[in-house]
């Protein structure tokens, strides 16, 4: 399945309805924050009071919520800006097809935080099109600027993302 992602024309497709999908999904949660107002401090807050259980009565993440108690929640101020910041900035560079793996790995990892804390909505979807978006590497942006900067993903850090000399080389 993953070389089918990455190299045919139908995934490249499919590939793109679901950047865009998601793209459009946390460009718009991002403008939404910062036109609505954001605090996560209340959100944290009930994260340590509320944490997520196990079927027997003990906290399943005991170590992600220490991390949240004792470095995110004195932080909020900065926590308030970097996620707005890092929804807008993920959207943006997946409709626009610009770094498209590294984009649907940032949403991947606010994901699976925003799952961590409890909260279910569209996460489990999003991971979904994240994790597709990641298998299809240089494909899924192979309609956006990543085809025009392909000469530039070369770097030893690309590499991870399946920007390989065989995948720039197919386009």
């Amino acid at each position: 399945m993953i070389h089918w992602l990455q190299t045919l024309l139908i995934a490249r497709m499919l590939l793109l309805v679901a950047r865009l999908y998601l793209g459009y999904g946390w460009l718009m949660s991002g403008i939404h924050k910062y036109t609505d107002g954001f605090d996560s401090s209340g959100f944290l807050k009930n994260v340590i009071k509320n944490p997520v259980m196990t079927f027997d009565g003990h906290v399943q993440y005991p170590t992600f919520n220490a991390f949240i108690e004792n470095i995110v929640l004195p932080q909020a101020d900065l926590i308030n800006v970097l996620i707005p910041f890092a929804e807008v900035t993920a959207g943006i560079l997946l409709i626009i097809g610009l770094f498209t793996p590294v984009a649907a790995l940032v949403g991947l990892l606010m994901n699976f935080m925003f799952l961590f804390a409890g909260a279910i909505s569209v996460n489990p979807l999003y991971i979904i099109l994240s994790v597709l978006i990641l298998m299809g590497g240089y494909n899924s942006g192979r309609w956006g600027i990543d085809y025009f900067i392909r000469h530039m993903l070369e770097h030893p850090f690309f590499r991870f993302f399946n920007y390989t000399s065989e995948s720039l080389q197919r386009a």
